[in-house]
């Protein structure tokens, strides 16, 4: 019977390995196809703004920033509305209509990428340019609202990115909410609570599980690659303006590495997918800390105290 129990610990047990090991192959595998643009340019390839196939000059520092730009910038878009339409869903809608609503919910996450794509060239970027000839000469004037009136840049990108994370974000902060305990709530009720504080109070509570939901929509939004090839505008430079076409790491590598026409010049875009798959890690491991830490906290305080007394002050 021991000898059964230890044979299927092992067998699961490498099951489990198996994932440790294709995330070590696709860092290997990367890091060996773009070994030639690491030997070149070095951790310089990391701060360059020059991306120049003809001359042979790379640098990732125009991407990282777009990227990070674009999925930041969708995350503060999108994480208030998710938030609402999963405390709504789960705590204030009538009962004929909560399943609808899921179901909508759940249908935003299944369209492919390349029809919101569509969709945000046809009715997203013609609203953005609006919105461009429309803004006040007086804050034209600021790098955060400069660049052409073109309807494709960073703020169309922004955008379609935060439609897109919105369904993944409320879908998992909706069963977050959903699995508070209806101690919670009552106490909050007992301690003389109106609906917005145990509202208040369940937020709370499941703060830990909620800050899960928001860092999966933004690791979505890292790796998204047509809806925002279609509407950022696809220009290599660094800006803060919301209007100023720019690009991402996905987009550069759906774009060129089918023209790479020199080892140069594809190493490059490999070491591109190479430093997306790092910073992807990064966030995902801070993000994991993060709600550690919380989960230690959490079990310094009574769970019921605080969120309690929270609603009763």
């Amino acid at each position: 019977m021991r000898s059964r129990e230890l044979g299927f610990r092992l067998w699961t047990g490498a099951f489990a390995l198996v994932l440790v090991l294709i995330v070590a192959a696709i860092g290997v595998e990367l890091t060996r196809q773009s070994m030639l643009s690491i030997q070149k340019f070095g951790l310089n390839f990391w701060a360059t703004r020059t991306w120049d196939p003809v001359t042979g000059e790379f640098g990732a520092l125009p991407f990282i920033w777009g990227t990070l730009y674009s999925s930041v910038l969708a995350l503060a878009i999108a994480t208030p509305v998710a938030l609402g339409i999963a405390v709504f869903v789960s705590e204030l809608c009538p009962a004929r209509l909560q399943q609808p609503l899921i179901f909508l919910t759940e249908l935003l996450a299944a369209i492919p990428s390349i029809v919101y794509g569509l969709w945000g060239i046809f009715v997203l970027v013609p609203v953005v340019r609006s919105l461009q000839t429309s803004t006040p000469e007086v804050l034209q004037q600021f790098p955060l609202f400069s660049g052409p009136p073109l309807g494709v840049g960073m703020l169309s990108a922004g955008l379609i990115l935060a439609i897109m994370v919105i369904p993944f974000t409320s879908s998992v902060a909706r069963e977050v909410l959903k699995s508070v305990p209806i101690a919670q709530r009552e106490g909050a009720y007992a301690l003389g609570a109106t609906r917005f504080e145990g509202i208040r109070a369940a937020l709370f509570y499941a703060r830990t599980g909620i800050i899960g939901a928001i860092m999966l929509g933004f690791g979505r939004a890292l790796g998204e690659t047509m809806a925002v090839t279609m509407v950022i505008g696809n220009t290599p430079r660094v800006s803060v303006s919301l209007f100023a076409p720019q690009y991402t790491m996905a987009a550069v590598l759906a774009n060129e590495f089918t023209e790479a026409d020199t080892d140069l010049y594809l190493n490059a875009l490999i070491e591109i997918g190479l430093l997306l798959f790092i910073i992807t890690l990064v966030i995902n491991v801070l993000s994991r800390l993060l709600i550690w830490s919380m989960d230690r906290s959490n079990k310094v305080v009574t769970p019921a105290a605080e969120p309690l007394a929270e609603a009763a002050a």
